[in-house]
């Protein structure tokens, strides 16, 4: 849409701006005060990401005629997501030197892991064969952790004193060795924090007197849960991966300021909302961009009147895939992450190394082809000359089928070879197999379509719910390209894709609440034979004081961006069980308080009922008390949102301008004449029959022989098979 003087009803000013800078490109979703938006697409810097940044911002921008100067003052919210500290987890390399004080005994505990860490990320074969499972490298070498002499029990009792010289002794080989953050990580510190604080004052001590500039990090002030593997693992990751990126971050911010931009970056976080790039536990963004597109997705749904959905998001490094029932997600509370057990909350969802960057490979021994897990990121592939990728991945055999337009690809932005692609399948893939080069390309589609089928379908009935309980909302980059393909025959009730799918995790960030959330490990019995009054008297005290300490902690937050205790909205929730359970369900608390035996009752019927939806009024079992294992608090700021479109439906026939081209593409065996469409000139009401082609300027809608699409008034296409 071009801006014009003469035409306000053409003029522009953004102002929500929020960026998904993914493994291979940083996507932008962009909208103005009437509610119109526009997506924009550049190549992920991760050497840099500011510079990926402001150029995928000015991609969006020049859709309204508009530079990043003119475009950046009027910017009322601007949220971002990144990939560096989740890389940093996954190459295990980092700017800084991180060492390590434990519990004396447990120095080798980031080097044993938990078992389950020795498969995580593994294939489903290889996870079934113990022979191939291997523990990932560890963070911290164990040269640069120290065991210290103490012990706290379960309970938050002292059983063995703080053994201060062993303090001493520790800091001061670890700044021999020059570590820039020095982690504290005890047994129990979650219950008792004493000796984990009396270490950091020591250890700050001896750090002011050598004039030093490390840091220290205590597990108890940063993620004071249970477990300690995976809360050693989540403060390391803190200070390994996620502070070096404060730096990458403050880019971003120097970015906007540069440009004219008035307004503090905000960035995507692991529990669903947006946090400052200033705030205290910053781990919580490590994994942000699909994080993003779960929200998105039901903001979307909760617009639109879909309260189940089925995320799909397919990038150029993998597959992600998230269930959305009654317009609410479920938390998981000890997530993986780079083959780490990681103790922090995170939108539940699932992953799989596969997307368009996929390396595409014959193995030798089977004669088959195999791709990834690896991908070439950004680099796309072998077709784009400008990069030195060796190696096929997906992205090429859609350039060879013909169904990605190499002058198109990135609007134009990227130099793509078809000939290179060509060539190339058929030396690493068709003559190996003794295949012709679009035979072997297309059986690299349908085995990626496979695969993404076989996991969508493990996730939706892993969950015991069927595909038809469900519509499917495909977005990403790579999505509307395999849409039809990973869908086909699991029987959906919808298949949706955004017109703006390129751009939705970016919009999904945009549409997230500003929010901190802080947790807290407890062990609050409430016995069946205790009375209410009793009850609360204990366990609904003990339960208070936890909130309201997690609260201030909430509240400490915001007042660091300038906002009071005013403007935020406070939640509240817990883990809860009947007593001698293994496992706990989380449950929205009705009440901020339990001071009295009325609000403990009303705790204690929302479990019930809880429990009662997820599994059934006769596990139901009262009679044996109740444990409350974890309490978290939730503070929420309301800020601007997108709004979803809504447009005047039209005839079924798309206009003229819409029309490109016939040209030839390669769909299940032959060569079909497919008429080639600009996605963004489709009107609402506008259906199509394939074979045929939706090229937008971020992403390439694939529509195959046997599909249809009609375009609804919220510029969502609807997905059908003709068969």
């Amino acid at each position: 849409m071009a801006s014009s003087e003469d035409d306000p009803t053409t003029q522009h000013d953004a102002q929500i701006l929020s960026i998904d800078a993914g493994g291979t490109m940083t996507d932008t979703f962009l909208m103005d005060s009437n509610g119109e938006f526009t997506v924009g697409k550049a190549k992920t810097t991760p050497d840099d990401e500011s510079r990926g940044f402001i150029k995928s911002s000015q991609d969006a921008l020049e859709d309204w005629d508009l530079s990043v100067e003119e475009g950046f003052p009027d910017l009322v919210s601007t949220v971002y997501s990144g990939t560096a500290m989740l890389n940093r987890l996954v190459e295990r390399e980092s700017e800084v030197d991180v060492g390590i004080l434990i519990t004396g005994g447990m120095e080798d505990t980031l080097r044993m892991g938990r078992g389950r860490q020795s498969y995580t990320g593994y294939s489903y074969s290889d996870r079934l064969h113990v022979n191939t499972h291997k523990h990932p490298e560890p963070l911290i070498p164990r040269n640069r952790i120290r065991g210290v002499r103490e012990r706290i029990d379960v309970k938050g009792n002292t059983l063995v004193p703080l053994y201060e010289d062993d303090v001493r002794e520790g800091v001061n080989d670890l700044l021999d060795q020059g570590v820039d953050h020095i982690v504290v990580m005890f047994l129990h510190s979650y219950k008792n924090g004493e000796h984990e604080h009396r270490t950091a004052e020591i250890a700050r001590e001896i750090i002011d007197e050598r004039g030093a500039e490390t840091s220290v990090m205590l597990s108890s002030e940063y993620y004071p849960t249970l477990k300690e593997s995976e809360r050693l693992n989540t403060v390391t990751a803190e200070a390994f991966a996620a502070e070096p990126s404060r730096d990458q971050l403050s880019n971003i911010q120097e970015a906007v300021d540069e440009q004219g931009g008035t307004v503090g970056v905000r960035v995507m976080a692991s529990h669903g909302g947006t946090i400052d790039i200033n705030a205290n536990e910053l781990a919580r963004t490590l994994i942000s961009g699909p994080i993003g597109g779960m929200i998105g997705a039901n903001y979307f749904g909760q617009k639109l009147d879909y309260n189940n959905l089925v995320c799909t998001d397919i990038g150029g490094t993998s597959f992600d895939m998230g269930i959305i029932i009654d317009n609410d997600w479920q938390i998981d509370y000890s997530p993986e992450m780079a083959r780490l057990l990681l103790s922090l909350p995170m939108v539940n969802m699932e992953s799989v190394g596969a997307g368009t960057g996929s390396y595409v490979r014959v193995n030798p021994t089977f004669d088959k082809i195999e791709l990834g897990p690896e991908s070439a990121g950004d680099q796309v592939g072998v077709s784009a000359v400008e990069t030195d990728v060796e190696t096929v991945t997906v992205t090429d055999c859609h350039v060879a089928m013909g169904w990605i337009n190499p002058e198109n690809f990135l609007g134009g932005d990227m130099p793509i070879d078809r000939d290179v692609a060509e060539q190339e399948i058929k030396e690493q893939i068709a003559d190996p197999l003794d295949m012709g080069v679009y035979e072997a390309a297309q059986g690299v589609i349908d085995i990626l379509e496979s695969k993404l089928r076989n996991d969508l379908e493990a996730v939706v009935t892993g969950e015991g719910y069927a595909p038809s309980n469900f519509k499917c909302l495909s977005y990403g980059g790579g999505g509307p390209v395999h849409t039809a393909g990973y869908t086909k025959d699991l029987g959906f009730d919808e298949v949706l894709i955004p017109e703006w799918a390129a751009g939705f995790s970016a919009f999904g960030c945009g549409a997230a609440d500003y929010e901190y959330r802080y947790d807290q490990t407890t062990s609050i019995d409430i016995d069946s034979d205790l009375s209410m009054e009793e009850a609360a008297a204990t366990a609904g005290e003990a339960l208070t004081e936890v909130w309201t300490n997690l609260e201030q902690k909430v509240e400490n937050e915001f007042q660091n961006s300038n906002i009071g205790r005013d403007e935020i909205e406070f939640q509240y929730n817990i883990l809860g069980q009947y007593q001698g359970q293994l496992n706990s369900i989380d449950i929205e608390s009705p009440v901020g308080r339990v001071d009295s035996p009325e609000k403990l009752e009303q705790l204690l019927d929302t479990f019930e009922e809880g429990y009662r939806r997820q599994y059934s009024e006769e596990a139901r079992s009262p009679e044996l008390g109740h444990t409350i294992t974890q309490a978290s608090v939730r503070g929420v700021r309301d800020v601007v949102k997108p709004e979803i479109p809504t447009e005047e439906l039209q005839g079924p026939e798309p206009p003229a301008d819409a029309y490109k081209e016939t040209r030839e593409a390669y769909w299940d065996g032959e060569w079909l004449d497919t008429e080639i469409y600009d996605l963004h000139a489709l009107q609402p009401g506008n259906e199509l029959s394939g074979p045929a082609v939706l090229e937008g300027a971020a992403t390439t809608y694939a529509l195959p022989p046997d599909c249809e699409t009609r375009l609804d008034e919220h510029r969502v296409h609807h997905l059908t098979t003709t068969e």
